[in-house]
């Protein structure tokens, strides 16, 4: 009987810089600049990283199921939008004279719920639409997404929102062990309530992708979506059920986004569908579907974030920031279809 060949640690490091060359290449390019720029290996920055990243990390493994099955999400980023909005007016500071609503206080829980419940709506549309209708999921998220856009817009009347119960903002941008020891001449600012979130996630993505059968028929959809079917794979509820948990993954970022922000608006989430879908591509989600890991996603967002703090201690002109972000994007999907291309 033939025996499979053992891959040594060194191959594995290796195979993994060769699949993932742009985060290679970004991470290097930060290892340099910090040792180079004051102040970039600081506990502030380390914060910022950590608190930009959940948020984008969250959105990215909602955008990671659409993409694995050929599909994507182009509504996550208004979605957000509007979760964190309609967070922002449920839980104002009640005595705040200025509310958008003069609604009934709510707690945290009940907020939370109806918030999430927002979202997996939005969800359900698209999975409905994409599944149902046979709508290609790039024209229907578009839909959507200019559909919600509009009914954020109405929802403010395009104002922005703040003045937030102080127990919301405790719950999101507060941290365990806040100066509680110092660090040479500093004190710990603790480590960071969102990244619990990040970790959380992370950890139930994972089990989800790798040990349900959910996450099992994602990928079959995904590698071939008509051999799918022919092996007895529900691909129309598969499909709704990945859509409604990206919803809901938009409406946890919305809630966290806004308190995160000191404030929520109608532009809210602007863009981020986009850096969600750079993330899980620069992590190695395959565009062509079947193909793609949360450590993966995580390294992607985490490096992709990286990139734009790097551009801001350079001190390049803001306005080449989106150039930048939109090379990498397209180098790393080309990359991409080219490795498809070479499988076939």
């Amino acid at each position: 009987m033939e025996k499979t060949a053992k891959v040594s640690l060194p191959q594995k490091i290796w195979k993994a810089i060769k699949g993932n060359p742009i985060a290679v290449a970004l991470a290097v390019v930060s290892l340099i600049v910090g040792c180079l720029v004051e102040n970039f290996f600081s506990f502030n920055n380390l914060n910022n990283l950590i608190n930009n990243t959940t948020i984008r990390f969250l959105i990215a493994l909602g955008v990671s199921g659409c993409l694995i099955t050929k599909g994507t999400d182009l509504s996550a980023g208004r979605s957000v939008g509007l979760c964190a909005c309609l967070a922002a007016t449920l839980l104002q500071d009640p005595t705040y004279t200025g509310r958008m609503y003069n609604w009934p206080e709510f707690n945290l829980v009940v907020a939370f719920f109806i918030v999430l419940l927002v979202g997996a709506l939005i969800g359900l549309v698209n999975g409905l639409v994409i599944a149902k209708l046979n709508v290609p999921p790039f024209i229907a998220t578009l839909g959507t997404q200019t559909i919600v856009y509009g009914i954020c817009l109405v929802f403010t009347n395009a104002q922005p929102i703040g003045s937030f119960k102080d127990s919301y903002k405790k719950f999101v941008n507060g941290a365990f062990f806040n100066g509680a020891f110092m660090v040479g001449d500093k004190k710990f600012p603790g480590i960071p309530y969102l990244l619990i979130w990040a970790v959380l996630f992370g950890l139930l993505f994972w089990f989800i992708y790798n040990k349900t059968t959910h996450g099992k028929y994602m990928y079959a959809i995904g590698g071939n979506e008509n051999a799918a079917e022919v092996s007895g794979v529900n691909t129309v509820r598969s499909k709704i059920m990945i859509y409604v948990t990206a919803g809901m993954m938009y409406a946890i970022a919305g809630f966290l986004l806004a308190p995160k922000g000191g404030g929520a608006n109608s532009g809210s989430g602007q863009g981020y569908e986009l850096e969600a879908i750079a993330g899980c591509t620069i992590g190695g989600v395959s565009t062509t579907g079947g193909i793609g890991t949360v450590g993966g996603i995580l390294v992607g967002v985490l490096v992709f974030e990286l990139l734009k703090i790097v551009l801001q201690f350079l001190d390049v002109n803001p306005y080449y920031n989106n150039i930048v972000q939109g090379l990498v994007i397209i180098t790393a999907v080309a990359m991409d279809i080219r490795k498809y291309i070479a499988k076939k």
